[in-house]
């Protein structure tokens, strides 16, 4: 099971913050717990940008843990962060990026996450970026949806499900209609028509057998 429950914005930050700089930054990674909140605060590549304490990564980190997304590494002489998602959801290179993006960054087009994810991972083209999205949208357990094309727009943007589906996205249920209720009246005028029409048969019936 990929997700046991729906992440808050905080633990989507704390994740989208080691995933990046575990990519961008390797030499540095795990990440200390004063790395990480500088990454959670980082004002650049950042939406929305946001401003925590190091109580509410601490907190993150501690719900996290319970839900194996992140542990501390062994051996280190301070204690360092890292996330355990490429085995939790088996992220490859390129769905790695692309979760990356959408955590810290929010929903975006094709063409968005390519730009943006030169130091994550080298898509060739926007269509291997929307490619990388259906894959991981048709997943028994899908980690990203693509969101309604906005008017004008060529791109249709997509979003994160790690924080449950986007409000105001969810797909619309088919339209069903009916007819209106037929009166009693109606009601009971089909059934003595029935009825006629059964005593005409049976006399019918009755006249051809010699009855």
């Amino acid at each position: 099971m990929k997700l046991v429950r729906e992440l808050d914005p905080v633990e989507i930050r704390v994740l989208g913050s080691l995933l990046e700089k575990q990519q961008s930054t390797p030499e540095y990674y795990p990440l200390t717990a004063n790395a990480l909140l500088a990454a959670c605060n980082q004002r650049s590549s950042r939406e929305p940008v946001m401003d925590l304490a190091m109580s509410d990564v601490a907190g993150a980190l501690d719900r996290l843990r319970e839900l194996v997304l992140v542990w501390s590494a062994d051996g280190a002489r301070s204690e360092r962060w890292e996330h355990n998602l490429d085995a939790r959801w088996d992220l490859d290179a390129s769905s790695k990026a692309v979760l990356t993006l959408l955590f810290l960054r929010g929903e975006q087009t094709p063409g968005e996450l390519r730009q943006r994810a030169d130091r994550l991972h080298a898509f060739a083209s926007p269509e291997e970026v929307e490619a990388t999205l259906r894959r991981m949208a048709a997943d028994g357990e899908p980690l990203v949806f693509e969101l309604p094309r906005r008017p004008g727009h060529k791109e249709a943007r997509w979003s994160h499900l790690a924080g449950g589906i986007p409000p105001g996205t969810e797909k619309a249920a088919p339209l069903v209609t009916s007819a209106a209720p037929e009166s009693l009246e109606r009601r009971v005028a089909k059934l003595e028509q029935s009825v006629l029409d059964l005593t005409e048969l049976v006399a019918r019936l009755k006249a051809e057998l010699g009855g």
